[in-house]
């Protein structure tokens, strides 16, 4: 279906933006009453409901509904309903934090502030960059190159590591915006070396190296210096982000077929030469061999979601403080504690609902760049969102990632909203063309007919 063109008069904006606006409505509903929930559980526990406790709800509203009305001031004309689903997920993440204690304080702190400015992010750049304007991101491909390679070892240099992972100074971790930066290279790489890239030769069929090399190259020195910090879960997300979009942007299956040899080979080193790998597959394998140990998290998540049940202890009824990391890694135990198996498997269909919208977005994009940038994205936002429950059901072994919008982590909030940012202004399309009038040509026919 074609885009209609940008609407003149405010009004016609308005009515334009209907179905977002009546999809915010119904979450801050929702999200508002599972807040009066939490809040009328506090006098319970002997704790006073402060004039604060009502700054994270009302910078949640105020905050979806800017970035609504910004969008209806710029005429912006992109997907209806990224922005909701994104307000949902942020909406049980806020109330899973402040449940537990992330915004307690007599203070207006950092933590107020991380949701609103995610959003301020998420809307600004949408607006920067759309009617066609991200296209440019795709010149600065060695930047982005440069910029990872450059995140990852200031990190190696300066940081600390803490639970076998280095951090950067105050424990933040700069390296979340490799989740955008690599994307954008890679994109911006197969988008100018696509036709090659998908040249195979020989009996068994295998890419020509020649255009493949920079990229293979810059994908070992990365996913390398990554090994060596031990973020393995970054490792998959990166790895597997940028296989994705190479099948995406040549067609070619069969880089996912040596990826997956590639990844094999990758994980049996990881594995004898590692002790930080050997220890979470031990742990995966066996909780039971060191329960107080290595295998206390899984086993403590577990025991956190067999307690919810079919139906949950209910909001703010169960005890989250008995789950390590319970903020971070682990709170989708947290919420299918409280909110049972019902209410854990309906926040993975509002998961599912924003990959396939950002899958969506990728098809429909009008330029090969802004598909595979889409494409990257989405898989770096599903597959984050895989490890995470996958590693606190027991699925998989636990890979230390965060769950998007729902875990505490800045950082991963922030890039998160840009990423986001940047598919929703691939979905606004491109600029329309601008015809050139020319005038008919009556002089002509005048002369003609005279000399006739």
């Amino acid at each position: 279906m074609a885009k209609p063109a940008r609407s003149e008069t405010f009004t016609e904006r308005w009515d334009a933006r209907a179905p977002e606006r009546r999809l915010l409505l119904w979450v801050l509903f929702g999200i508002g009453v599972g807040f009066l929930m939490v809040l009328g559980a506090l006098p319970k526990d002997g704790i006073a409901v402060r004039a604060l406790d009502l700054l994270p709800p009302l910078g949640f509203v105020l905050s979806f509904f800017a970035a609504h009305a910004l969008f209806v001031a710029v005429g912006f004309r992109g997907d209806q309903l990224m922005l909701a689903l994104v307000a949902f997920l942020a909406g049980i993440g806020l109330l899973a934090q402040f449940r537990m204690g992330v915004y307690a304080g007599d203070v207006l702190g950092v933590a107020h502030l991380v949701l609103p400015v995610g959003v301020a992010l998420l809307a600004l750049v949408t607006v920067a960059l759309m009617d066609g304007r991200y296209r440019p991101l795709a010149a600065a491909r060695w930047f982005w190159a440069v910029l990872s390679l450059g995140i990852v070892v200031l990190v190696l240099v300066t940081g600390q590591r803490f639970r076998g992972a280095v951090y950067g100074a105050g424990f933040i971790t700069p390296t979340e915006g490799l989740k955008l930066s690599v994307v954008l290279f890679t994109a911006a790489f197969i988008d100018r070396n696509a036709k090659a890239l998908a040249k195979w030769r020989g009996p068994i069929p295998f890419p020509l190296l020649r255009p493949l090399w920079p990229l293979a190259l810059f994908a070992a020195l990365l996913l390398g210096l990554l090994l060596v910090q031990r973020d393995l879960g970054l490792v998959l997300i990166l790895g597997l982000a940028m296989l994705l979009q190479l099948t995406a942007g040549t067609k070619r299956v069969g880089y996912l077929a040596y990826g997956a040899l590639a990844a094999s080979a990758a994980g049996l080193a990881v594995l004898e030469f590692f002790s930080h790998g050997q220890r979470r597959v031990a742990s995966w394998l066996d909780p039971f061999s060191d329960p107080t140990g290595a295998g206390w998290q899984v086993l403590q998540g577990l025991s956190g979601m067999f307690a919810g049940g079919l139906w949950g202890e209910g909001f703010s009824q169960a005890r989250p403080r008995y789950t390590p990391i319970a903020e971070s890694d682990f709170i989708y135990a947290v919420v299918a504690e409280e909110l049972g198996f019902i209410g854990s498997v309906l926040l993975l269909i509002f998961f599912g609902l924003l990959c396939w919208r950002l899958i969506l977005i990728a098809s429909r994009a009008k330029s090969p760049f802004g598909m595979l940038a889409a494409t990257g994205i989405a898989a770096v936002f599903s597959v984050q969102t895989l490890l995470n429950v996958g590693g606190v059901t027991k699925a998989i072994p636990i890979t230390g990632v965060t769950l998007p919008f729902i875990s505490q982590g800045g950082s991963s909030l922030l890039t998160t909203c840009i990423a986001l940012g940047v598919v929703l202004a691939i979905s606004d399309g491109e600029p329309k063309a601008v015809r050139k009038k020319t005038k008919p040509a009556t002089g002509g026919r005048r002369r003609r007919a005279a000399t006739s």
